[in-house]
């Protein structure tokens, strides 16, 4: 059962796509959401947290909520999907090589990012693809052990979402993701064929599944002239 707030959030989050709301308008008031969604202020208000840290909207103190411009991304905010659903649309011509697989105890960053206390392992996952004949994108995943317990090599290099919802049975709902563009670190000389591009596109994913719990946090590394933006709304689910 999904939580409510989750289907709150993407409702709003669709009319805010689809432009029923308007950029710089007001949502409407928690109370009047609560009688639209027939639910409590802390439902709503989890939905509106949500809503802020994914950029959809601005809480401003005094004013309520206000509507940000979220058709100005390329893509949604909320856009998930896997390298090998994408490599189907590109025909054939690709590969993965899985680098590292461990199980570490994290660094103190990796911890911040994925929420873990002191005891708690995460899978630390390097992955290079080779998109017709070459690398171009470096994938450093790092996965919270409570919710993906085993991993192995042959999983890394089909598909770790398949593996979590075909076989874990969980549902991977929605991301959080940051742009930036950096100068290549010592280890993307290393593993992508750069060339001579001075940076590479990052792309950080915090991940989380349908009950908002957050098991992933990602750093994929593009060579600049293979990066696009893609329009994929969320994790569609048949």
């Amino acid at each position: 059962m999904q939580n409510k707030f989750i289907k709150i959030y993407k409702s709003i989050a669709d009319k805010i796509q689809s432009g029923d709301y308007d950029p710089q308008s007001k949502l409407p008031s928690e109370h009047d959401l609560m009688e639209e969604y027939d639910t409590s202020r802390e439902t709503i208000r989890k939905a509106l947290n949500l809503l802020a840290q994914n950029g959809f909207i601005q809480k401003v103190q005094g004013k309520g909520s206000i509507v940000l411009d979220a058709r100005k991304f390329d893509f949604p905010i909320s856009g998930l999907v896997s390298f090998k659903e994408l490599a189907k649309k590109m025909g054939d011509n690709h590969k993965t090589y899985v680098e590292k697989l461990e199980l570490i105890n994290p660094s103190p960053y990796i911890r911040e990012q994925l929420k873990l206390n002191d005891r708690e392992k995460a899978w630390e996952v390097h992955r290079v693809r080779e998109i017709d004949g070459e690398k171009v994108i470096l994938d450093k995943d790092f996965l919270n052990q409570m919710y993906v317990d085993h991993l192995t090599e042959s999983i890394c290099k089909n598909s770790i979402y398949e593996y979590i919802e075909g076989q874990l049975g969980m549902t991977i709902s929605f991301a959080k993701k940051e742009i930036t563009v950096v100068e290549p670190s010592k280890q993307d000389r290393q593993l992508l064929d750069l060339d001579d591009f001075s940076n590479v596109v990052v792309v950080k994913n915090y991940v989380y599944f349908d009950d908002a719990s957050l098991f992933q946090y990602t750093e994929s590394r593009h060579r600049p002239d293979k990066f696009r933006f893609v329009d994929f709304a969320r994790r569609m689910h048949g």
